[in-house]
């Protein structure tokens, strides 16, 4: 019998995929900014596992060699590949991957820029780009005709999904797919057994019409970090506490509930005083650790002794992303894993 298996993140990861940030991006005014948090997640991942980088054009390949080669990282632990994009939102844009019979089988979907908001039409073709370069060696690349967002996706490796309503249901996404259908296409695409629906819990300021992963993540199958406030002045307050009475109604396959633990939820906001969807949610495992996003206010404390304290066998690692949230996502959003024998 064949096994098909959607697998968590904590798993053993081969590399990791980046679109790095561009003048002819929304970037352009954050670059100076921005590039130096890039540079810090290569220089911070690359002695654990490969860096893929998809650069804009040969002159941006060549800017950001020098940007790490300043920094000291080796030029053989990172590989780049001219794939031009729109933006630098990996984790939306890039490839997820499902192991079929244990062997690496990469997924490409249709990305729309969230809905129709933002361009898009570059960022829909990288991985197919990328493929065509053998970024991946020989993995096999299946490609659906289906809106769907790595973001949306959040899996504890053994046939549980967990997403959010308002982003799976949007109607700028899939339209003509009701709720049932959807399940349907995501349990048999990704082999699940269930799926566990969140409809509250939005932050403002998030784009993506409530991405699972700024909200709720897997530490292990039977445990939830999930972002949290009890500060009635914070403006996520009311959404935040409707999602966490859904998170006491879910249950494990066995019945049981799930351990829940809690994260602080920063109020951030920019120069125009909007709110920004900084989430301690918004983390990355990697090999043998985990890079957390921190935003230089007093919850990074408070953040980092709860990832210490329930990830004991990992290396918790911060990473500045008060730039990041800038453009309205964080750590997690401008990354992908790529699990173990996509890289050969």
């Amino acid at each position: 019998m064949t096994l098909v298996r959607f697998p968590a993140e904590w798993e053993n990861q081969s590399g990791l995929l980046l679109t790095w940030p561009h003048p002819e991006s929304d970037w352009s005014p954050y670059l100076p900014e921005i590039e130096p948090v890039y540079v810090d997640i290569v220089r911070k991942c690359v002695n654990r596992q490969t860096v893929i980088i998809a650069c804009l054009d040969e002159n941006h390949k060549q800017h950001l060699k020098m940007l790490l080669q300043r920094d000291g990282i080796s030029p053989g632990n990172y590989r780049l590949y001219i794939a031009p994009s729109n933006d630098s939102w990996t984790r939306d844009h890039g490839p997820i991957t499902v192991f079929n019979d244990n062997k690496a089988e990469l997924h490409d979907f249709t990305f729309n820029g969230w809905g129709n908001k933002y361009p898009y039409q570059l960022d829909n073709v990288i991985t197919q780009s990328l493929h065509k370069q053998q970024a991946f060696g020989k993995t096999p690349l299946v490609q659906h005709d289906f809106i769907l967002e790595g973001g949306s996706l959040e899996t504890d490796g053994e046939g549980t999904l967990l997403t959010t309503g308002s982003c799976l249901l949007s109607p700028t996404r899939n339209k003509l797919f009701n709720q049932q259908e959807i399940e349907s296409f995501l349990c048999d695409t990704l082999h699940l057994d269930r799926i566990l629906w969140l409809y509250h819990g939005q932050l403002i300021g998030d784009d993506t019409n409530g991405h699972i992963d700024t909200l709720v993540r897997f530490a292990r199958p039977d445990t939830l970090l999930y972002v949290c406030s009890h500060d009635h002045d914070n403006p996520n307050h009311e959404s935040l506490k409707k999602m966490e009475s859904e998170l006491k109604e879910f249950r494990q396959k066995n019945g049981k509930p799930y351990q829940l633990i809690p994260l602080p939820s920063p109020v951030i906001k920019n120069n125009d005083q909007e709110l920004l969807p900084a989430s301690y949610a918004n983390f990355l495992f990697i090999n043998e650790a985990i890079l957390l996003p921190v935003y230089q206010v007093n919850e990074d404390n408070e953040a980092t002794e709860i990832f210490q304290h329930t990830f004991r066998d990992r290396t918790v690692v911060p990473v500045n992303c008060r730039p990041v949230i800038n453009q309205f996502g964080s750590l997690h959003c401008i990354t992908m894993q790529l699990p173990r024998g996509v890289i050969q």
